[in-house]
């Protein structure tokens, strides 16, 4: 499951705006976006991520995305570092 992912991952980002600033760099290997964020808002984010042939997977809830990142707040999408 991806929160288990999100979890064990040693180097990740949280958030549209640094995401999408690590994408720029050429710093992601993987996303995780909840299925309960505006897509809107991540739009560019998936645009970016597509473009470059990044993998994107789903989770249901921007709630527990967030607890999995050890944060207290919701969290949209995270982004797996290289």
């Amino acid at each position: 499951m991806s929160y288990e992912k999100v979890v064990q991952a040693s180097d990740r980002i949280v958030g549209t705006k640094q995401t999408l600033k690590a994408l720029e760099d050429k710093q992601v290997k993987e996303l995780i976006i909840a299925d309960d964020a505006d897509h809107k808002v991540l739009s560019r984010v998936l645009a970016e991520a597509e473009t470059q042939g990044i993998p994107v997977q789903t989770v249901d809830s921007m709630k527990k995305l967030g607890k999995a990142c050890g944060i207290d707040v919701s969290a949209a999408i995270v982004a797996i570092k290289k």
